[in-house]
């Protein structure tokens, strides 16, 4: 990555990165969702709601499938193969700490009269 992060030639694989980090952060909350429907039917009395609550979790546990699938087809997910995994988890926590060293507001923030502003 380089220090000019405008410039589109320095977002060359970009895009993928970004669309792995959606589908991840995805595929977890649909996780924590899951684990919520889970303590839900263990605590709820009414019957006709315990039914509700038990298909959206079986819908969740689907969805959580679908995106798993979606995530070993595309290769942003190696949960059968910790070779394959760590370069890939390797390579979004090296993103993530040089996109946090980036520069993205400028210590100058003097417009230089670009605005009108009032004479005190």
């Amino acid at each position: 990555m380089m220090k000019d992060y405008l410039d589109p030639r320095n977002a060359e694989g970009m895009p993928n990165l970004a669309d792995s980090a959606f589908a991840m952060d995805f595929l977890l909350s649909v996780k924590n969702g899951i684990r919520n429907y889970g303590f839900a039917i263990a605590e709820v009395a009414n019957p006709e709601l315990k039914r509700v609550l038990t298909k959206q979790l079986m819908q969740a546990i689907d969805l959580h499938g679908e995106i798993s699938d979606l995530m070993m087809e595309r290769k942003w997910l190696h949960p059968y193969n910790f070779k394959e995994q760590y370069p890939v988890d390797l390579k979004g926590a090296e993103t993530a700490v040089q996109i946090g060293q980036m520069t993205l507001f400028h210590n100058d923030t003097d417009r230089g009269g670009m605005f009108a502003t009032p004479n005190e």
